[in-house]
C-alpha cells in the first residue's frame, strides 16, 4: 500500500509531540496504512524536534515509513495528503486579541500557500492551532485552489468537555452522551445542552435543572481551557491532541453520528457565508455533510448571535490588517 503523507506544524510543542506517536500506531488512517510524517518548525526549535524524530525512530512503528523533519515550508507540505496545522503563537499577558490575530495570520497566510502550491490537490486540513476558527479562514483564503470544504477547525476538545460535563451531572458515561457545539472555539462558544442527549432520551428532562444547564454548565465548557491552564500552568495538551486525532480519523473514515467540528459557513444557523463556524456534520469519503435543519429556541438563538458576532469581529481585524480580502 503507498504511503499517505501527513504534515505536523510546531511537531515540537506538546499538542505536536502527542500527536505523532498515535498518528504513526495507525489510529487515525487504519492498521494497515504505511505513513510518512512531516515536521514543520520554527528554526530556533528544530533541535527539539531531533529529538521527537529519535523518539521515533527507536519506537520502529511498523506503519511509519519515513520522518522528515524541517524548518521549510515546501519540504514539509511537498505532498501532503492531510496536515495537522497546530504551530501557531499563543495569547500571552498583556497582548490584545487582534495583536494575536495579527501574529498568527502571517504564519496561517505562508500555511496557505505552501499547501495550495506543494499539497495534494485532495488534501484535508484540521486547524488546531488557536484562534483555530479564524487561523483556518486565512490559511483556506490563501489556498486558493483547494476547496474549502477540504479545511476544517477544531471543536471536538468543546464537545468532548461538554459530554463529560453531562455525563458527570448525570452519573453515567460519556460515550452514551450526544452535545453539539456552535460557533467559535472560544469563551463563546454554544454547547447545545437542549438537543444534548444520553441513550437518546433528553439531557434537559433527564437533569431537570435549568439553572444548572444554563448557567453553570454553559460557562463550564466555555472556561474549561482557562481553568485548566490555572491548575497546570500551561494549556491542554493531552485532551486537545486526542481532540484533533479523533476529529480526522472521523473526517477520514466516516461518521453516522453527528459530531462537531467547523466548516465553511454558508448562512447555517445565520453564520456569515466565509466564516469558519462549528455545526454538527456528518462524514463519508472525507466529505462532510452539515447537518442545517435544528430549530432552536430563543436563548440559543442569542447564544449563536453572539459567537457568530465574535467571529466576524475577528474576520474585520484580519481584513482591516491586511490580512485578507473583505
Amino acid at each position: 500500500m503507498t504511503p499517505i503523507k501527513v504534515v505536523v506544524t510546531g511537531a515540537a510543542g506538546q499538542i505536536g509531540y502527542q500527536i505523532l506517536f498515535r498518528l504513526a500506531q495507525g489510529e487515525v488512517f487504519g492498521p494497515n496504512q504505511p505513513i510518512i510524517l512531516q515536521l514543520l518548525e520554527l528554526e530556533q526549535a528544530m533541535g527539539a524536534l531531533q529529538g521527537v524524530v529519535m523518539e521515533l525512530q527507536d519506537c520502529a512503528f511498523p506503519l511509519l515509513q519515513g520522518v522528515v523533519y524541517t524548518s521549510d515550508l515546501k519540504t514539509a507540505f511537498d505532498g501532503a495528503n492531510y496536515a495537522f496545522l497546530v504551530g501557531s503563537v499563543p495569547r500571552k499577558a498583556g497582548m490584545e486579541r487582534s495583536d494575536l490575530l495579527a501574529i498568527n495570520a502571517s504564519i496561517f497566510i505562508d500555511q496557505g500557500r505552501a499547501l495550495n502550491q506543494y499539497a495534494s490537490d485532495d488534501v484535508r486540513t484540521l486547524v488546531v492551532g488557536n484562534p483555530c476558527n479564524t487561523n483556518c479562514m486565512i490559511a483556506s483564503a490563501t489556498a486558493s485552489d483547494i476547496p474549502k470544504e477540504q479545511f476544517f477547525a477544531m471543536t471536538m476538545l468543546d464537545e468532548k468537555r461538554a459530554r463529560s460535563q453531562l455525563a458527570e451531572r448525570l452519573n453515567v458515561h460519556h460515550r452514551d452522551i450526544e452535545c453539539i457545539i456552535y460557533g467559535n472555539h472560544s469563551s463563546t462558544l454554544f454547547p447545545d445542552y437542549w438537543h444534548s442527549t444520553y441513550k437518546g432520551k433528553l439531557v434537559v428532562d433527564l437533569v431537570n435543572d435549568p439553572a444548572w444547564l444554563e448557567g453553570a454548565f454553559i460557562e463550564n465548557v466555555q472556561q474549561r481551557g482557562a481553568k485548566i491552564i490555572q491548575a497546570r500552568g500551561a494549556s491542554s495538551a493531552g485532551s486537545a491532541a486526542n481532540a484533533a486525532l479523533d476529529t480526522m480519523r472521523l473526517i477520514v473514515n466516516g461518521s453516522d453520528t453527528p459530531f462537531s467540528v467547523a466548516i465553511h459557513a454558508n448562512g447555517q444557523y445565520g453564520a456569515t457565508k466565509g466564516l469558519f463556524f462549528s455545526m454538527p456534520c456528518l462524514s463519508k469519503n472525507g466529505i462532510l455533510t452539515p447537518i442545517d435543519h435544528i430549530v432552536h429556541n430563543a436563548m440559543a438563538r442569542k447564544r449563536i448571535e453572539i459567537t457568530i458576532a465574535e467571529l466576524e469581529s475577528e474576520r474585520n481585524i484580519v481584513i482591516s490588517r491586511g490580512f485578507m480580502n473583505a
